[in-house]
């Protein structure tokens, strides 16, 4: 065997060797104890005591900072998160992991996941920064970001935020403006709202999401025939009815009326659709 027959056996051989670890870390991609949405749906409709979300709220009002009006972005600020105030955080969600989210009402369970996901979003960030980017982020080899990482211990489970999202959140609420909830620390990502998700408050913030994202040019944008939105749409595309038509009725829900009639217009005269999102990490500059 020649010098140049070795050399293309080798990388043949490198090449299959990468397929393999990318095949199998895809098969691994799952928490340590993966999280069924089955066991995740019960509840306990009679409580009433609620879940001390206070701490959750003391962090965002001392560092969220909200956009002018109710369509502009809302930044974090990351930088300026104080020792103490890490502590803070990091209390919360000992506290949230150490509660049975089952024994609690559906309506109490949706916002302690949500809040869940977002502090512990924020706190990764936070023990990764400076980060330019939460892509930069993730333990296992070839990740794309943090999402398939432990991130959680709830009920003896450990979750990842991809587990939160993806098998109890979605799929237990079937409701699309759980997308406007969830924030991944990033420009292109619906706000991370200023107030903790309780249960009295979270159908109001689920829509009041919904509407900051979707009149942002980062959401929606529409010039002429041609319609610019965010990958979000593409990457769950099944949550917002998986075609063209029931992606701008969804849009159109709560579009303010500017939005509303360039989307009738695009219906009337459909061009492509193209997806953009922006992973910068959601810090004021």
């Amino acid at each position: 065997m020649n010098n140049n027959q070795q050399s293309l056996t080798s990388t043949i051989t490198l090449t299959l060797w990468l397929l393999l670890i990318v095949l199998c870390s895809g098969l691994y991609s799952k928490s340590t104890v993966a999280a069924t949405t089955s066991y995740w749906q019960t509840s306990n409709e009679s409580m009433s005591e609620d879940i001390n979300h206070n701490q959750w709220q003391y962090i965002l009002n001392r560092y969220l900072i909200v956009g002018e009006n109710d369509t502009a972005i809302n930044f974090f600020n990351y930088k300026g998160v104080t020792n103490s105030d890490r502590t803070v955080l990091k209390q919360y969600l000992v506290q949230l992991q150490r509660i049975d989210p089952l024994q609690y009402r559906k309506a109490q369970q949706q916002a302690y996941w949500i809040n869940l996901y977002n502090a512990l979003t924020v706190e990764l960030i936070l023990d990764n920064y400076p980060v330019k980017s939460i892509t930069k982020l993730g333990k296992r080899f070839f990740s794309f970001g943090p999402w398939d990482d432990d991130a959680a211990v709830v009920n003896g489970k450990t979750l990842s935020l991809n587990d939160i999202e993806h098998q109890i959140l979605r799929p237990i609420w079937q409701d699309p403006r759980i997308h406007y909830a969830v924030n991944c620390a990033s420009y292109g990502c619906p706000n991370l709202a200023a107030s903790a998700f309780t249960a009295s408050n979270t159908e109001q913030l689920l829509t009041a999401g919904a509407v900051a994202y979707i009149n942002h040019p980062r959401g929606v944008t529409v010039k002429g025939s041609d319609l610019e939105v965010s990958s979000i749409y593409k990457w769950y595309a099944e949550d917002f009815g998986d075609n063209d038509h029931a992606l701008i009725e969804h849009l159109k829900r709560y579009a303010k009326p500017e939005l509303k009639q360039a989307l009738r217009l695009f219906q009337q005269n459909p061009s492509d659709i193209d997806f953009e999102y922006d992973w910068r990490l959601n810090q004021p500059e």
